[in-house]
């Protein structure tokens, strides 16, 4: 719609009160912008791996026009089936999106399908398009995402914004989202992420990424307690499966013992979220640790605890198979034998 002429001329002093008029005029367009509605919001979806998969397809099913793009074709192919668009390039899918979600690996990913010049989202995106990135980043790299959708030239708009809850949080719409950014933008954007779960406002560009490290630096060391009271219940002579279920329901329960527990148990190493991906989360932890001061020895030694998984060439399995590391560790294993399984 158009801008009435009082918000044109705030616009004309913007050399002068940059980002006071600019925000001024945003959230003017954003407050008298009909709702987000599968009749007026094509999406994008960059990212259909593990969890994105299955956040895309609750998108579809409730009525979105979805166009996606995946660096390996053939992992699309599931959404394609329910009725998703394939794009050749995320500045294809961009142009064709008013909404763009990216999740993806590493940050050198995200800025790679977001910021680069030749066919990054950003460079395709209309004005007043906006990128959700739910990757878990680097909180800088949000920041220099935001500032570059919001130049003048683009006029855009970008949400930092990963999740948690792994694979069965995806697949039920139950995930935590962290969301960093413009909040009129962000509760803008709450019809779409209410089908992927619970939003979280965690203030400025960043800091859903800052919320979703400190998650991170939380569940590596729950990991930890976790397996290494199996072992020991192992050890112990217990029945663990018994000791599991029995502990759930007191102050050792979490939702890494509800998710993990069992498939631990089971053997189930299959990942949910990748040892890689955790790899990576712990490692821009530690560097933000670094740069804050501040020393997580906890931290580090789930950290370490991780690599020595990709060292032994299982970084493709799942976070529950720190379980390995604590077995080899003491010459035990809690996999079931022929007698028991």
């Amino acid at each position: 719609m158009p801008l009435p002429p009082f918000l044109l001329h705030l616009r004309s002093l913007h050399h002068h009160f940059h980002t006071p008029i600019l925000t001024l005029t945003r959230h003017f367009m954003a407050s008298t912008a009909e709702p987000i509605s599968p009749s007026n919001t094509r999406v994008g979806w960059i990212g259909t791996g593990v969890m994105g998969q299955s956040m895309a397809a609750h998108l579809i099913r409730a009525g979105y026009t979805l166009t996606v793009f995946n660096r390996t074709p053939s992992k699309a192919q599931p959404l394609l089936d329910l009725g998703a668009h394939q794009a050749h390039s995320p500045q294809a899918l961009a142009s064709q999106s008013d909404v763009v979600f990216s999740i993806v690996g590493y940050p050198s990913d995200v800025r790679s399908v977001l910021l680069d010049p030749a066919s990054g989202a950003l460079s395709g995106l209309r004005p007043g398009g906006i990128l959700v990135d739910m990757t878990t980043s680097e909180p800088s790299l949000a920041v220099e995402i935001a500032a570059a959708a919001a130049a003048a030239e683009k006029n855009c708009h970008s949400v930092d914004a990963p999740v948690s809850g792994g694979d069965r949080g995806a697949k039920n719409g139950t995930l935590a989202i962290f969301a960093g950014g413009d909040k009129y933008i962000i509760d803008r954007l709450e019809p779409l992420f209410s089908l992927l779960g619970k939003v979280n406002y965690m203030g400025g560009s960043g800091k859903g990424q800052f919320a979703k490290l400190a998650n991170q630096i939380t569940i590596a060391s729950t990991m930890v307690g976790l397996v290494e009271g199996m072992v020991y219940a192992h050890k112990a002579g217990l029945d663990v499966g018994l000791w599991l279920n029995a502990i759930s329901t007191g102050a050792a329960g979490s939702k890494s013992l509800d998710l993990y527990g069992q498939r631990i148990l089971k053997r189930d190493l299959d990942p949910g979220f990748y040892v890689n991906h955790f790899v990576k989360d712990l490692g821009i932890c530690l560097k933000e640790c670094q740069t804050m001061g501040i020393a997580l020895p906890g931290l580090a030694l789930a950290q370490q605890l991780y690599v020595s998984l990709k060292a032994h060439g299982e970084g493709n399995l799942g976070t529950q198979a720190l379980i390995l590391v604590l077995e080899r560790l003491n010459n035990v294993s809690l996999a079931p034998t022929e007698s028991s399984s």
